[in-house]
């Protein structure tokens, strides 16, 4: 009867120090993913303005080569 509290004692600190790293660890693991999520959200904001900056320039030369092939070919466009 004498081991039992040295043996509960043990397995209750193994067990709450276990409890206690995980838990420290899963929020040290939440903070960094949030940072994560700021460096994630940046690249895709980044890249949606790049794909914006492209689309709008091809417009452009789309509109300007157009305009130089109706002078070109001398077609009407005036609104009746």
């Amino acid at each position: 009867m004498d081991w039992f509290p040295i043996v509960a004692g043990t397995f209750k600190a193994i067990a709450l120090g276990t409890g206690m790293f995980f838990a420290i660890k899963w929020h040290y693991d939440q903070g960094k993913k949030e940072q994560d999520k700021e460096k994630e959200k940046r690249a895709v904001l980044r890249a949606a303005g790049k794909v914006a900056a492209v689309f709008m320039l091809s417009l452009l030369g789309l509109g300007l080569a157009t305009f130089f092939l109706v002078t070109r070919l001398s077609l009407d466009l005036s609104v009746p």
